[in-house]
């Protein structure tokens, strides 16, 4: 079953603040994403259901192997489309909600024949 969005705005924002911090509290998601405690719950609760994420006695949450691929194949997306914006002369703020919109409906083509020509005209 494919992910929905929401689920990898999620998943993208335990990538990022793991890279930040070896400990990820949901406080802490619900900080980053503006949202309540209770819907960070819910979303945590249906993440660990799919198997993305483990959540350990003291309350830390962790991507499972599966998680952080998917964390890292839309993060890779968000950072790829945002320089490409940027790179177009689009100011850095409105390219990366661009990109943070983008990055959950482009098709695995599209985005690998970017980055392909990103690479092949240094922009990589």
């Amino acid at each position: 079953m494919a992910m929905q969005e929401s689920g990898e705005m999620y998943l993208e924002t335990i990538y990022v603040l793991s890279q930040r911090s070896n400990y990820v509290r949901a406080i802490d998601i619900g900080e980053e994403m503006g949202f309540s405690k209770p819907s960070v719950s819910r979303a945590l609760g249906l993440l660990k259901d799919e198997g993305m994420v483990t959540k350990d006695d003291d309350g830390y949450i962790k991507l499972t192997k599966d998680g952080e691929k998917l964390a890292k194949t839309i993060y890779e997306r968000h950072t790829v489309l945002t320089r490409l914006f940027i790179g177009l002369g689009v100011d850095e703020k409105i390219a990366s909600e661009d990109a943070c919109r983008i990055e959950h409906y482009i098709s695995d083509t599209t985005f690998n024949a970017i980055k392909a020509h990103m690479k092949k005209y240094g922009r990589s």
